[in-house]
């Protein structure tokens, strides 16, 4: 499987050089700005909610507020204010006058009432966000600039999403809807956004090749980059090794946010390219289907817990470029409680958990299945190192390569769900309901993000709660609670917080990483010649 996937790598290279001639160093100058970052299955705003996506949603599309800096801050972006009733449940934003969608028409607050209810009715990508919080209905237009929002209940983190909405142009989707399909089969491969930069629809293939055009006339203007980008590639390259090497030969100009750390000596050594480490808000951590047995037996969670060798991993395998993370919210958030240090590798305290479970007619002869990334070799490590570890206490384990697309759609059901499997958690909004609250409260089951189907009713009761408190310090409190029950029932094997490692090429400068989006936002890089 993995030779496949080096040889499809290889090949999306040589076709890129075959479209755009030759990649090399001497003629760097001549190109384009060449991503080689994973893309998604659609480019439609409204139907994924993963990392892939937040390429398209910052570059090609705005949204009412946007998180830029690192820490991240929430800043106005489409809407220039808003307003909270003092009961929390209605909410209304200003939007900037004179916005423009690439189409040349205007944004007005329809628009913006748009995206929302076509958002909520698709019940996809990030409207998992706002269940029980926000119908349809209830988003309205006050006048041509101002939007509200009627809650069904107070939401803490309403702000904090607003990013998550991607404002479309229903002028352009509403024409290619067939069958009540929303226009979604016509937005996978197009675009109907206001943002920076537009898709070249000639030119798309769907997870190979996406090519953006630089949109003038973007509302926040092009003055603080003396020489924005007109044009930039995109190009998955799968195979780390091979996107490395592309780097080096001036082919790229960066790899993907997951860089592996024994890649990160060879870009430093070279004189054309180098690494940008930055902190994240993203936790690895292993998934287990807590409703599969023997997965449903808490013995069998901590047995696995204390059989992971965090140690090894973070500071021998990825040589201390992150940070144990003992729990379901990233280092430096609040709502952690002080005391909780995190599982500790002990194959004693393993087996005498596992043996607790096997006294309580827990299955653990059976072969389990580790499901990986396998176009991202960290996962792969983690899932080797998990393997020796649990052979040692007798247990089969099997390796299964897989790709995100294919395991977040089977981890929508239970019984469809990988019992164990190993990925990262990302910002894509800054509050402790982006994790914990969305990873283990039983009403996001369905979702990628609660695919440990963890079910306990008094964490969702403190979850619930946490939503609807407006005081942060009360909020923290709740979080705290809930998060020392989830950590005792061991939901999950938590390993740590990232610092991002991204190989970039010398010509690459104004290159800003935000947390959400990864770094991925073109508006601000420029090319050296």
């Amino acid at each position: 499987m993995r030779r496949i996937m080096q040889i499809i790598s290889t090949l999306a290279i040589v076709c890129y050089i075959g479209l755009a001639g030759s990649l090399t160093a001497t003629h760097a100058a001549e190109r384009p700005l060449v991503w080689a970052e994973s893309l998604p299955p659609t480019l439609d705003p409204h139907a994924r909610f993963d990392v892939p996506i937040q390429t398209i949603m910052v570059n090609v599309y705005d949204a009412l507020y946007r998180y830029t800096g690192n820490p991240p801050k929430l800043v106005p972006w489409l809407a220039e204010s808003h307003t909270t009733s003092d009961d929390g449940l209605t909410w209304e934003f200003r939007i900037k006058p004179g916005l423009k969608f690439h189409d040349g028409s205007d944004m007005t607050a329809a628009d913006v009432v748009y995206s929302f209810q076509r958002l909520l009715k698709m019940g996809k990508g990030p409207s998992s966000v706002f269940r029980g919080v926000l119908l349809p209905e209830n988003v309205k237009a006050v006048d041509d600039r101002t939007v509200r929002f009627k809650l069904e209940a107070p939401y803490a983190p309403f702000l904090s999403t607003m990013p998550l909405v991607s404002i479309v142009n229903p002028r352009q989707i509403e024409k290619h809807v067939k069958d009540g399909d929303f226009g979604e089969a016509w937005l996978s491969a197009n675009d109907a956004g206001s943002g920076p930069y537009k898709v070249n629809p000639e030119t798309y293939q769907q997870r190979v090749r996406l090519d953006l055009v630089r949109f003038k006339d973007h509302f926040m203007g092009w003055d603080h980059n003396s020489k924005p980008m007109e044009n930039v590639s995109l190009r998955p390259v799968q195979d780390p090794s091979t996107r490395v090497l592309a780097l080096l030969r001036g082919e790229i100009d960066a790899t993907g946010a997951y860089l592996p750390t024994d890649q990160v000596e060879r870009i430093d050594k070279s004189k054309n390219a180098n690494v940008s480490r930055d902190e994240t808000m993203r936790i690895f951590l292993f998934r287990m289907n807590n409703k599969k047995p023997p997965f449903d037996n808490v013995h069998v969670r901590r047995c696995l817990s204390h059989a992971f060798d965090y140690d090894g991993f973070n500071k021998i395998v990825l040589k201390g470029f992150v940070e144990r993370n003992p729990g379901p919210i990233p280092n430096g958030l609040w709502g952690i409680p002080e005391d909780i240090k995190g599982y500790t590798y002990d194959l004693e305290k393993a087996k005498a958990e596992c043996d607790k479970a096997r006294a309580q007619g827990a299955d653990l002869d059976r072969e389990f299945e580790i499901h990986t990334l396998a176009e991202l070799e960290q996962t792969v490590q983690a899932a080797q190192l998990f393997q020796s570890a649990l052979t040692k206490l007798g247990l089969k384990v099997r390796i299964v390569p897989g790709t995100w697309p294919v395991l977040s759609a089977a981890a929508a059901k239970p019984d469809t769900a990988p019992e164990l499997w190993v990925f990262w958690i990302s910002t894509y909004f800054v509050d402790p309901e982006n994790w914990i609250g969305q990873m283990y409260d039983t009403s996001f089951h369905g979702t990628w993000k609660a695919s440990a189907f963890y079910d306990n009713p008094e964490v969702d009761k403190l979850l619930r709660a946490a939503r609807r408190e407006t005081d942060q310090s009360k909020r923290a409190e709740l979080y705290k609670q809930a998060y020392r029950i989830i950590y005792k029932d061991a939901a999950d094997i938590w390993i740590y917080n990232t610092i991002q490692l991204r190989g970039l090429s010398n010509r690459v400068k104004g290159y800003q990483f935000t947390p959400v989006g990864s770094g991925s936002d073109f508006r601000s890089i420029s090319l050296k010649d």
